[in-house]
């Protein structure tokens, strides 16, 4: 069935073709293919690229639109809008609706982090220090009765601790970028303690690594906390991509049960 029979469904299944072309637009925008400021395609090009109709193609624009995703200027055409850290919320989306692009946050993550926890061991005063303890400890008091609390307040916590070791950097251009990016942040920090905190094996592993980084600040050894810190983001990295690779067997194995192949 092609997209203009789709279209001819009811208005439910039509919406679900354009958020189909909004979603694959998107994937453009976040492989790099289309980039911020550049002029989407004419309508009928994109439609032949796509595949789709005109009516589920504008649809589809519409929704990104309505995201902040894309700009239309009029007599001009669109336009993929300038995303940037200022204007988070598009971003957001992008992140909620493309999963694997938190694999790239991550990636983005180790850097900063690692090189804030280097910077935090060589600069943080014994203020700093002291605000680092209390995080740390902070976070530390929930292991004990990890079920007493939830993965909100885990994350925030997680949060928290990670802010700040990059404040005890005093660079303000690292403090500044990472501020910037705060809310992707926390959203990684949740996705982390949401899929692996339930999980014995890798939360101790988490709660060792954050140990074993707040020690590393501490006793002021710069290359000991660079490194934990990047093996912590990386680890939690992969933890990920291990679940979906699960989830994905899990999907393959029901289908498969319930007669799909």
């Amino acid at each position: 069935m092609n997209a203009e029979v789709a279209l001819e469904k009811p208005a439910q299944e039509s919406m679900q073709v354009a958020d189909v072309v909004a979603q694959r637009i998107e994937r453009l925008i976040t492989d790099g293919v289309l980039k911020p400021g550049q002029a989407l395609p004419s309508e009928r090009r994109l439609c032949e690229k796509l595949g789709t109709s005109r009516s589920a193609l504008r649809e589809g624009l519409r929704v990104l639109r309505s995201h902040g995703i894309v700009v239309t200027k009029h007599g001009k055409g669109s336009f993929v809008a300038n995303l940037s850290m200022r204007e988070t919320a598009p971003l957001l989306h992008l992140f909620s609706s493309q999963p694997r692009t938190l694999y790239d946050l991550m990636e983005v993550r180790a850097v900063l982090e690692s090189e804030a926890a280097r910077l935090a061991a060589l600069r943080g005063t014994a203020a700093d220090l002291i605000i680092i303890r209390r995080r740390y400890e902070e976070m530390a008091a929930t292991q004990e009765a990890p079920e007493k609390t939830t993965a909100e307040e885990h994350a925030r916590l997680d949060h928290a601790f990670h802010r700040a070791i990059s404040e005890a950097s005093h660079n303000p251009v690292l403090v500044h970028t990472l501020q910037s990016l705060s809310d992707l942040m926390l959203n990684s920090v949740f996705a982390a303690v949401n899929n692996l905190y339930h999980r014995p094996v890798h939360k101790r592993m988490i709660d060792r690594q954050h140990g074993r980084l707040y020690q590393a600040i501490i006793d002021r050894q710069p290359e000991t906390a660079e490194r934990i810190a990047r093996e912590h983001v990386n680890s939690v990295r992969e933890s990920f991509m291990e679940i979906e690779q699960e989830n994905q067997r899990l999907v393959r194995a029901t289908m498969r049960l319930e007669g799909w192949s």
